[in-house]
C-alpha cells in the first residue's frame, strides 16, 4: 500500500445507505482519495463495465458496499442478486488481487439460518436461508478462494440511516399516518446505524494493522451494541421522535413474507473490537444521531 498521503480509495455503492455515510465522513480523512463512481462509470451487473473501468485506474483499496439487499425481491430476482452478490465480487477480488489492492467487503447475518442462541461469531457454521443470504455467503466464499491476503470481510445487521429507504424511515413516515402499527416481535438482533459502521470501516483502514502488507484475509462481525426486537426498535423509534403512535407487538406467522428473516441474529463483535480497537456505539445512541440527523436535514 502506497504512503497514506496517496492513498487512493474506490468506494463501490456509493449511493447506498454505506457508501453515503462514508462519503459524509471521508472529510475527516484528507489524506485519502476517495472515488465513489455513479453506475454510468462502474456498473457491476456488467462484466464489461467493470474490466474497462478497472483498466483506466488503479486503486490501493477497493470498500464494496455495492450489493442486491432487497430481501425478498431477491427470492425473484436471483439472478440479478446472485450477479451483484456474488459474481460482481468474485470480479472485484480478483481485480483487488491483481492491483494488489487492498480490499473491504460488506456482508450480512443472513448468511445464517438464526436458530443460534447466543451472539454469533466470525467461524460459526453459515446456513443462508433465502437467495439474499446464499448469494452473499457465494461471495465471501468467492474473495476467501482468491484472496488468501489483504481481503476483509464485515457482515453486518438491520443498517439504517438518513439515506435511502429503510426501516427507521419507514418507521417515521407510517407512524405520522397511522395511530396503530403491527410489528414483529420474535425476531431479535440489533440495528446498524450506517454512520457507525461507516466510521469504523474509515478507522479501520486508517489503522496501523491495516496498512501492513499481506495481512491475512479476515472476517469480522459489526453492529451497534445491544439486542433488540424490531418491535422494541419501532417503540423506541416513536418515543425517540416524539411521535404518538401505538405499536402492537406480532408473530411472524403473522407478517407472511416471501423471503424466511433469521429468527435470531445477534452478532458478537469482540474480534473486530480487539483487531482495531473500535468503541462500538449502543443501538440507542445511534438511532438518536441518526433521527438528530434527520432532523437537521429537514
Amino acid at each position: 500500500m502506497t504512503s497514506k498521503a496517496n492513498t487512493s480509495v474506490l468506494v463501490t455503492g456509493g449511493s447506498g445507505q454505506i457508501g453515503q455515510s462514508i462519503q459524509r465522513f471521508a472529510k475527516q480523512y484528507p489524506d485519502y482519495q476517495l472515488s465513489f463512481p455513479a453506475r454510468e462509470q462502474l456498473d457491476l451487473t456488467n462484466k464489461q463495465s467493470v474490466s474497462d473501468y478497472f483498466n483506466k485506474q488503479q486503486f490501493d483499496v477497493i470498500i464494496n458496499c455495492a450489493a442486491h439487499t432487497a430481501v425478498d425481491r431477491a427470492e425473484s430476482e436471483s439472478e440479478l442478486a446472485n450477479q451483484l452478490n456474488h459474481l460482481a465480487v468474485k470480479q472485484l477480488a480478483g481485480i483487488a488481487n491483481k492491483q494488489q489492492a487492498k480490499l473491504i467487503h460488506i456482508s450480512t447475518d443472513y448468511v445464517f439460518s438464526g436458530e443460534n442462541h447466543k451472539p454469533y461469531v466470525e467461524d460459526d457454521v453459515v446456513n443462508p436461508q433465502g437467495v439474499y443470504g446464499l448469494t452473499k455467503l457465494k461471495g465471501e466464499q468467492a474473495i476467501q478462494s482468491i484472496m488468501p491476503n489483504d481481503a476483509t470481510i464485515i457482515r453486518t445487521s438491520w443498517v439504517y440511516s438518513q439515506y435511502g429507504n429503510n426501516f427507521v424511515k419507514t418507521m417515521l413516515k407510517l407512524g405520522e399516518q397511522r395511530d396503530e402499527l403491527n410489528v414483529i416481535f420474535d425476531q431479535i438482533g440489533t440495528p446498524t446505524y450506517a454512520g457507525d459502521l461507516a466510521q469504523a470501516i474509515l478507522q479501520i483502514i486508517h489503522s496501523d494493522s491495516f496498512k501492513q502488507p499481506s495481512f491475512g484475509s479476515n472476517l469480522y462481525h459489526y453492529s451497534n451494541e445491544g439486542v433488540v426486537s424490531w418491535y422494541d426498535f419501532a417503540k423506541s423509534i416513536f418515543e425517540l421522535a416524539d411521535i404518538d403512535c401505538i405499536v402492537n407487538p406480532i408473530e411472524t406467522k403473522d407478517y407472511p413474507m416471501p423471503a424466511k428473516r433469521p429468527n435470531y441474529s445477534v452478532l458478537n463483535k469482540a474480534k473486530i473490537k480487539q483487531s482495531y480497537s473500535l468503541a462500538i456505539p449502543y443501538w440507542k445512541d445511534g438511532l438518536q444521531q441518526c433521527l438528530k440527523t434527520l432532523q437537521e436535514n429537514e
